[in-house]
């Protein structure tokens, strides 16, 4: 491709609305334009980049065993309504009806869509295991799009759905997926890491979450620094070291105006370590729905809300108003677990604690003293608390650490969650009508576009991994002679031939302008003819990220074809 001709509208500074790097590059490389919140347009280069990601994407699903198919955006109500979905997704699902009043929504996701197809279709357990997989835009009305491509509304994502006569089938499918998601990130030379997750809106017994490691991810990532674990801390657990305080007689000590873990401490010369922090919830779905519920960690613990949902097997939770506070004998800013009307939910690593100071559920009061087992009765220990730096692994003891990572995929064992209300059925080996049960596997391939421009950039651009590269190599000739531009031509149609990917040049700008568009870019390889090396019979060859050096004009096509191979390396 002739640059001039290719509709690459660069910028020379970064966007005032992007904050990652991700955005801000490939807003000024002219990847993408934004159309309005959340939404962008993928130019040309842009969309090479995605049909990059596609192509791997599916060589790899069909190396696993999946099919592809293409399933509707638009999906009726009445399949969300019969999985019991339509309420419990929530504001993301974008519901509209058209003009003959029947509703629908703009699919975020397809378990409804493709459980329907199947449940039509299914029949004998011969036809199973099957995996079926698409790469199709997607809509999820977010509160809040930020970052570009790695927060958006409308994206674009490769969902597969497996179904199995059993769970040893499916467990064995949900291995084949996470191997060949470790392939297709692998092939990206990205650092990601594998991390067990919270299964969300979308659920399910077992799930791990694919993340990109990059210091802008939204995501905080738990690792031991001595064994495999790894978790969103949305899930992770982990052993503190419980400090053992004096445990004297339960008394009561004014705390005029203080309400805050840290303020209390202060005011009572105690770390915040010895604090009980009680936070009142209302409950929303679930045998607790509408309940008014207590949790509590330690004053400079955070509480894992997602922990506190999965205890209670809830939907939701909300902060208590301090009318509902009241309504269970507690005082905002003063709340302690002793005496409260309502259910108590006390973290594990309070089993043994001692000494503590609590809320006396009192207007400036606290107490000290607290001993859980001996003065707090009918409560409930869970897991509650967020994993912090420095906790112990409790697989093998090492020392937790935490990274940032950017979530590309998911994989999810399923099991009958939905094929049991959208009535996916087979005939089994013993002539008897059971319930299929069922995988999903997720990747964001926009999002990963993002994700890998996180990873891959410096001060001057993006760096694409070879294998993403919308362009292979670029062809810059420099000056203006007709002898420079014949040369590069005659290059450049040899390349075509090759097969290589090759973006030429050849505008009539000055050498500092086609050079700092050739590193915003990001392309792998580049490949310079000018006057003077052509004079000599030599052109200027080099990576991206890389030293150059001087080849012979005549070696030049046959040095770029054997180091482009599938197998090179990019830097």
């Amino acid at each position: 491709m002739r640059y001039s001709k290719l509709f690459i509208p660069t910028l020379r500074d970064d966007p005032a609305d992007a904050e990652v790097i991700s955005h801000k590059l490939l807003l000024r490389a002219g990847y993408i334009r934004r159309v309005t919140s959340g939404v962008y347009d993928y130019l040309p280069m842009g969309l090479r980049v995605l049909r990059k990601i596609e192509a791997v994407v599916r060589e790899e699903l069909t190396r696993a065993g999946a099919q592809e198919l293409l399933m509707p955006m638009v999906q009726p109500s009445e399949l969300w309504e019969k999985s019991g979905r339509m309420e419990k997704y929530g504001p993301e699902l974008l519901r509209f009806k058209d003009r003959h009043g029947h509703e629908s929504c703009l699919g975020p996701t397809h378990e409804e869509v493709i459980c329907d197809l199947v449940s039509r279709e299914l029949r004998s357990y011969k036809q199973l295991p099957m995996n079926l997989y698409q790469i199709q835009t997607k809509f999820r009305d977010e509160i809040r799009p930020r970052f570009g491509l790695m927060r958006g509304r409308e994206f674009i994502m490769k969902d597969a759905y497996s179904f199995h006569a059993d769970d040893a089938c499916l467990n064995a499918e949900y291995d084949n997926m996470f191997a060949t998601y470790c392939r297709i990130f692998e092939r990206f030379n990205l650092k990601f890491r594998p991390v067990e997750a919270d299964g969300g809106t979308i659920g399910g017994n077992k799930t791990h979450e694919f993340h990109v490691l990059a210091e802008s991810g939204e995501d905080l990532i738990a690792h031991c620094s001595g064994c495999d674990y790894a978790a969103n801390v949305e899930k992770a657990s982990s052993q503190r070291a419980l400090q053992t305080f004096e445990c004297s007689a339960l008394q009561t000590v004014d705390t005029p105006h203080a309400t805050s873990a840290e303020d209390v401490a202060a005011l009572l010369s105690v770390p915040t370590s010895q604090l009980l922090k009680t936070l009142v919830y209302r409950v929303t779905g679930g045998e607790n729905d509408g309940v008014i519920v207590a949790a509590c960690v330690l004053g400079d613990d955070q509480l894992q809300e997602i922990k506190l949902i999965h205890a209670l097997a809830a939907d939701a939770v909300e902060m208590a108003t301090d009318e509902e506070v009241s309504t269970v004998g507690g005082i905002t800013g003063f709340i302690g677990p002793q005496g409260l009307n309502a259910m108590v939910l006390m973290d594990n690593s309070l089993i043994d604690a001692t000494g503590l100071v609590a809320g006396a559920n009192q207007k400036d009061v606290h107490v000290t003293g607290l001993d859980v087992s001996r003065d707090l009765k009918s409560v409930s220990f869970v897991d509650l608390r967020e994993t912090r730096a420095g906790d112990s692994c409790e697989k093998c003891g090492s020392a937790i650490e935490l990274s940032r990572g950017i979530e590309v995929g998911q994989v999810f064992a399923l099991g009958t969650q939905y094929t049991e209300s959208m009535e996916v059925m087979f005939q089994n080996q013993e002539g008897k009508r059971a319930v299929a049960t069922m995988g999903c596997y997720g990747i964001g391939i926009s999002r990963l576009m993002a994700a890998v421009v996180e990873q891959c950039n410096d001060d001057a651009g993006i760096v694409w991994p070879a294998e993403l590269a919308p362009f292979q190599l670029g062809l810059i000739s420099m000056g203006k002679s007709e002898e420079v531009l014949e040369a590069s031509e005659a290059i450049y149609n040899q390349l075509l031939d090759a097969g290589i990917e090759v973006l030429w040049d050849e505008r009539k700008e000055r050498p500092g302008v086609k050079f700092k568009d050739a590193e915003l870019l990001g392309l792998p390889m580049q490949l310079v003819i000018g006057d003077r090396g052509l004079k000599e019979g030599v052109v200027e060859m080099g990576w991206r990220k890389g030293e150059r050096s001087e080849v012979a004009l005549a070696d030049a096509v046959n040095i770029v074809i054997d180091r482009l191979k599938p197998s090179g390396c990019t830097n």
